[in-house]
Parts: C-alpha cells; structure tokens; sequence
C-alpha cells in the first residue's frame, strides 16, 4: 500500500485520538451498552440502540486510524528549507483582495482549511508547490482565476 506523508503533528494528533478511543470512548460505550441491557426489552430500547451505534462508529474510526498511523510517512519538516514543498508553511497575498493568508502544506489525512492545514492535493497547494518568495501563482477556483504572490515560507 502506498505510503501516506503526514507532518510530526498531524501524526502526534490522529495518534492521540487513537489512544482516547481505546481508552475512553470504547469502555464508556461497552459500559452503557452492559447499563440499557440492564433495563430489558433490547427490541425497543433506544438506550441499547444508540449505545450500539456509537460502538459502530467508535470501532470503525478506530480501524480507519490504526489503517492510516500504520502507512504514515513521517516527514520532519523542521530539516527542510528553499522553495514550496510539503511540510512548508506559506503566506500569501491574494492580488486582487490584498488578503493575506497564512497555510502549512500538510497531507490529505490532517487537512483542515479552517484552521491553516491545506491538503497537498488541492489546487492551491499543487500550484505553489517548487515556488519561492516573491512568486507569483494562478489558481482555478470555483470563484473564478485567483492570482496569489507568495510573501513568506518557513519549515517548522
């Protein structure tokens, strides 16, 4: 299977949530699950079958990480430098908007636009990936051509 590159803190987070799964969530269900069992009926009993839910999705979250923490590819992005690649974090001016963004170019696993973490894969990303400071990027979006100048770039 391929190999799937996450940064040191995105593995640290998705590990984290691993762990609390196993030693949190999943006794806390198996108890509740033992508790509606307790009250009869299991037919009609939404206690039993909400329980039963969580656990499903609780068990399946916990293979979908132990599936992705076993095909992470690491990347300490603290001994990188030069132009945009993975691991970078990058600010950016929008040339149109004068609205400056600031995005770590992470792997699609710990993605999340909303808190500054762009998946490689997206087309902002590939588009400033092997760029430096001072370049200038076109990028297609559903908005229309956007046009960004990189302002920084930084490894942590």
């Amino acid at each position: 299977m391929e190999k799937i590159p996450m940064t040191r803190a995105g593995f640290a987070t998705l590990d984290e949530e691993l762990k609390m799964l196993k030693s949190v969530e999943r006794p806390a269900v198996i108890r509740a699950i033992a508790e509606a069992r307790e009250l009869g009926d299991l037919s009609e009993n939404a206690e039993y079958h909400s329980a039963r839910e969580k656990q499903s999705f609780i068990e399946g979250r916990i293979k979908e990480l132990e599936g992705i923490l076993s095909l992470a590819d690491v990347i300490d992005t603290s001994r990188l430098s030069g132009a945009i690649k993975f691991g970078a974090t990058v600010t950016i001016v929008d040339e149109d908007t004068e609205e400056e963004k600031t995005y770590q170019i992470v792997g699609e696993v710990e993605a999340d636009i909303e808190n500054g973490l762009l998946n490689i894969r997206s087309p902002l990303a590939r588009a400033l990936i092997g760029k430096d400071e001072g370049d200038s990027v076109e990028v297609s979006t559903p908005g229309g051509q956007r046009s960004y100048e990189v302002l920084s770039i930084r490894y942590v």
